[in-house]
């Protein structure tokens, strides 16, 4: 729980009240490789911090999943529009890996917004990050290459990536595997 709290340490300092105010609604889960953490058309119920793992957002098709996001550790994730609105999500949300998180419901998010001093910059905060990482990814599909786009993932996430199927890379910039095979064999 202890990233947590520095991960938030970095938008907004935390007293220890406000802290145990948020750290007492968080429960730990883990999901198995390839599970999903929420299925296409179920509401999203939690915002998830993960200690351990990589999941992906993908839109599953008859003959091909399209993958427009990835969330790594050490980081907040959720169906974002689906939790806002507490309706039925559009798109399917799954572990790549065996992954370990710390969910906190909507209603419990609405009770430390209420509860404590910070609550709602904390929110605020964490929302304008998913935000940006969402502007981040739709300039990159409309100005880099391919090959500028995996590279960038290879910088923010070196150690992490090799635990995506090429498929999924393939998907999340926009290309064929076959493809990806290539631009791996001319940065090498």
């Amino acid at each position: 729980m202890e990233q947590i709290r520095k991960f938030l340490n970095d938008f907004v300092m935390l007293n220890d009240e406000d802290w145990n105010v948020f750290s007492s609604k968080l429960r730990r889960v883990s999901f198995p490789k390839k599970t999903l953490i929420l299925e296409k058309g179920k509401k999203e119920k939690h915002l998830s911090f993960i200690e351990k793992g990589i999941v992906r957002f993908n839109i599953p098709r008859p003959d091909y999943d399209f993958t427009f996001a990835f969330a790594f550790e050490n980081t907040f994730f959720s169906a974002y529009d689906a939790f806002l609105t507490q309706k039925p999500c559009q798109y399917n949300v799954e572990a790549i890996t065996d992954c370990v998180l710390w969910q906190i419901s909507y209603e419990e998010l609405e009770e430390v917004y209420d509860a404590t001093s910070v609550g709602d910059r904390m929110g605020r905060k964490i929302a304008e990050e998913l935000f940006l990482k969402k502007t981040r990814r739709e300039m990159s599909l409309l100005e880099d290459t391919a090959t500028q786009r995996y590279l960038d993932l290879l910088s923010e996430q070196p150690l992490l990536i090799r635990y995506i199927p090429q498929k999924y890379l393939a998907s999340y910039i926009g290309i064929r595997p076959q493809s990806l095979s290539r631009i791996r064999k001319a940065i090498k």
